[in-house]
């Protein structure tokens, strides 16, 4: 079988390195790919240009790199009836969770502040608060949101999630729908995004959900950076409505030198690096979802393109 991956190119060795220790006898094409087409069964890869996979005839599954699948639900030119496949793997999920509790933590323990008084020489206790008296709110109970909602929890702290469509998580109270977003913002001090990017979800977090936040509360935004209407953002946060702000992903990345956001006092920002998908445990899990389909069996992780997740 043949394999065609499109990946940034400082781990195009890695990946390489990874499928083929995976499954030996795989052979693997990196993009761009001049060759026969009937050739590719498969399509591993992150953001290929529009229209670009139809030409693949015979494939069989595209796999996602990443855990979103935004960048593909957003071309419509992409081959009918091709099962899309969403990446679930352990390191990713991993990386996810701890960047979620590195977020948490850092607002729980009024970083921004103590990072202030450094910056003027101030040495000024703040009193803290205990975990259980702190809320935090998880966007998304997906396979992401629902792990990283189990660790927070485990750490003492007041955890609720809200979804699209009911759902149930041992020892987190759980919200959905429209008419239970405002109540779960209601009780959210800490407020983390892990939705996908969808028509729905697109501009959640805005004024109107800023507003229903307890004033001063801090967000972590670890989606998209569709979700975030920054301009809200920023206006919120410059009248401390949010207090702080842990943001990994914006509208246009590379994050523009002239944004507020660089300089902003409020805000801590990373380059999109809350988790990264890890070659070796996720080429295992593509090769074993491979190995399914030849058996006859349904795949693992096949996403809902109308829905986009």
């Amino acid at each position: 079988m043949a394999l065609l991956l499109k990946t940034d190119i400082e781990r195009g060795d890695a990946w390489q390195r990874a499928l083929h220790a995976a499954d030996p006898d795989m052979t693997v094409h990196d993009w761009p790919y001049d060759g026969d087409p009937a050739e590719i069964e498969f399509a591993l890869v992150w953001g290929p240009p529009r229209g670009a996979l139809r030409r693949f005839a015979d494939l069989k599954a595209i796999f996602s790199i990443g855990a979103g699948i935004d960048h593909l639900a957003s071309d419509p030119e992409l081959p009918d009836g091709v099962p899309v496949v969403r990446m679930v793997e352990p390191g990713l999920t991993a990386g996810m969770t701890e960047f979620v509790i590195l977020g948490v933590l850092t607002h729980h323990r009024f970083m921004l502040d103590y990072a202030a008084q450094q910056r003027t020489r101030i040495w000024r206790e703040i009193p803290q608060i205990a975990a259980a008296r702190r809320r935090v709110g998880i966007m998304g109970l997906g396979v992401l949101g629902s792990e990283a909602a189990d660790k927070v929890a485990a750490l003492g702290f007041a955890v609720a999630g809200w979804s699209r469509s009911p759902k149930e998580r041992p020892g987190i109270s759980t919200f959905h729908g429209e008419a239970g977003l405002e109540p779960f913002l209601a009780r959210s001090d800490i407020l983390v995004c892990l939705l996908p990017l969808t028509v729905e979800t697109e501009g959640i977090l805005n004024a109107r959900t800023f507003a229903a936040l307890p004033r001063g509360a801090a967000l972590v935004s670890t989606g998209r950076g569709g979700h975030v209407v920054e301009a809200d953002l920023l206006a919120a946060l410059d009248s401390g409505q949010i207090g702080g702000a842990t943001l990994d992903v914006f509208r246009e990345e590379p994050l523009p030198p002239e944004s507020p956001f660089w300089a902003h006092p409020r805000v801590i920002l990373t380059p999109h690096v809350a988790s990264m998908t890890i070659p070796d445990s996720a080429a295992e899990a593509v090769v074993a979802n491979i190995r399914r389909l030849r058996a006859g069996q349904p795949l693992h992780h096949v996403v809902d393109l109308r829905r986009g997740y």
